[in-house]
């Protein structure tokens, strides 16, 4: 049951009760009320440990390792999934945190940012999805500012996937330019931004972030529906910096 709510939540594969059970980013089957919309889906208004949150501070360092080993160029079939693009990766690419490996499996895009640093949000954040053999996952999220153009996004954005469409492929991703040039980052124990809110994840957030240039977020936000998740009350959780 957890791997097949894991999945469900981030698009991993798209089961037919999934499917089933409607839900948006606004009005009555809004982030609200999506604890409501499903008896599994309880998490989402009565969890704990939900993402995102506003992050700027820290309570303490991670003594936890990370390493990320993601080759120079991946292949990647792009979708739009209904809520977002989606990128579903060929194997290759890990993340390993205090020596626990996950594995690549999809990104995706969020606009305006969901996690948001004192308040603020960026334009737009993209998540990178590592899932572990047992169902666990650690995503890394990156904030992405008006800037100079991002090539490797120019690349997703030009397979240009029809909504519920099966979507095209981009054969050569640079993962890396993804990723800031300063890896100093937010660690917290959190959940799914998305239905059914599951509390199973490991959520690394860098500090800073990468460019893209306005018609390139333009370009996503145009595309309905775009909305995020407002940020969640911290609770008794400990937000740790990594490197800085």
């Amino acid at each position: 049951m957890r791997k097949t709510l894991l999945a469900a939540g981030f698009g991993l594969a798209i089961l037919p009760s999934a499917q089933a059970q409607h839900w948006t980013y606004e009005g009555h089957e809004g982030p609200d009320h999506w604890g409501e919309l499903s008896e599994s889906w309880g998490a989402c208004s009565a969890g704990q440990q939900q993402s995102p949150i506003d992050l700027g501070t820290a309570s303490g360092l991670s003594l936890q390792s990370m390493a990320i080993d993601w080759p120079e160029t991946i292949p990647g079939t792009v979708i739009d999934n209904g809520h977002t693009i989606q990128v579903n990766v060929e194997p290759g690419a890990s993340l390993t945190i205090a020596g626990h490996e996950y594995a690549l499996v999809q990104f995706h895009f969020r606009a305006a940012s969901e996690h948001t640093i004192n308040g603020r949000h960026a334009p737009m954040e993209v998540h990178f999805v590592h899932a572990d053999s047992e169902g666990g996952l650690a995503v890394i999220g990156v904030m992405i500012e008006a800037g100079a153009p991002l090539a490797s996004l120019g690349s997703v954005w030009a397979v240009n996937p029809q909504p519920g469409g099966s979507g095209g492929v981009a054969a050569s991703i640079h993962l890396g330019e993804f990723l800031p040039a300063d890896r100093s980052a937010w660690r917290y124990a959190g959940s799914l931004t998305t239905p059914p809110c599951s509390e199973v994840v490991t959520w690394t957030v860098f500090r800073h972030a990468v460019t893209a240039s306005d018609a390139q977020i333009a370009w996503f936000e145009a595309r309905p529906p775009h909305s995020y998740r407002p940020a969640l009350p911290l609770n008794r959780r400990h937000v740790l910096q990594i490197g800085g």
